[in-house]
């Protein structure tokens, strides 16, 4: 079997071809170009990474991408574009948490019990989060992590908080809003790990094989995002109506 995996939550994000066959699993990763946008540079890196493995794109068995949170203009490109190769081949598609994919990471080498967490920096001083239990499931499958606390968006310090009147000590945080936000998670006592971001798209592609091997999948239309937070145009939408200039006339 094999999967094309993208994710494009954040400015460099990566595309990945992950296969299966009776010798295991094989990976092929690139991580983006941070100085060009998605919308320039997808449809070329992706078909240089399938001709570089000599894979023409009908013979991949299904889509894979980072169903968010993240920028929200990356996410509409990232799944836009997987949504239209899924459609033109007929095959089907697994949207993927970036947290999660960050979190199978941080569950590498952990003890069942073991509780980590991935943290993305949301902007605005805010993360992208959420919260794992670790198993004895094998990495980079669904059942590796059990979700204690799901995707959301806050103030560093109130998330934290949060977790930490869950319970247990938490081993591990991960993500660019884990080495941002270092100190906040430095001063607890019994400090978690700070982990560094990683490239997700291959992450992303080996958990959608496993799904997918499992009959979790959905179709191009199926497929969600994870946005947590609502985009700024309805925000501000929303404020303008909440909030008329009195200096504008309104129509009759």
């Amino acid at each position: 079997m094999q999967v094309l995996a993208l994710d494009t939550t954040g400015r460099q994000g990566s595309i990945a071809l992950v296969r299966e066959d009776a010798r295991g699993v094989t990976v092929t990763e690139q991580a983006g170009d941070a100085s060009r946008s998605h919308a320039e540079r997808l449809p070329a890196d992706i078909m240089a990474l399938l001709e570089a493995g000599a894979v023409p794109v009908s013979a991949l068995d299904a889509f894979a991408v980072a169903s968010g949170p993240g920028s929200f203009t990356g996410l509409r490109i990232g799944l836009a574009t997987m949504q239209g190769l899924a459609l033109v081949t007929k095959r089907p598609m697994v949207g993927v948490s970036a947290l999660a994919a960050l979190a199978q990471f941080a569950s590498e080498g952990r003890r069942p019990g073991d509780r980590v967490g991935a943290w993305m920096d949301g902007y605005r001083q805010e993360v992208f989060a959420a919260l794992y239990d670790v198993t004895d499931e094998p990495v980079f499958t669904p059942g590796r992590l059990v979700e204690i606390e799901p995707a959301s968006v806050g103030r560093p310090a109130a998330t934290l908080d949060r977790w930490l009147a869950l319970g247990p000590r938490i081993a591990a945080v991960i993500g660019d809003g884990a080495e941002l936000y270092r100190d906040h998670l430095s001063r607890v006592a019994h400090a978690p790990q700070i982990l560094p971001a990683r490239s997700l798209a291959a992450a992303i592609g080996r958990l959608a094989l496993a799904r997918m091997l499992a009959g979790d999948t959905v179709s191009a239309a199926g497929i969600q995002p994870l946005y947590v937070r609502r985009p700024d145009a309805e925000l501000a939408r929303d404020h303008a109506l909440a909030h008329p200039r009195p200096d504008v006339a309104t129509a009759d």
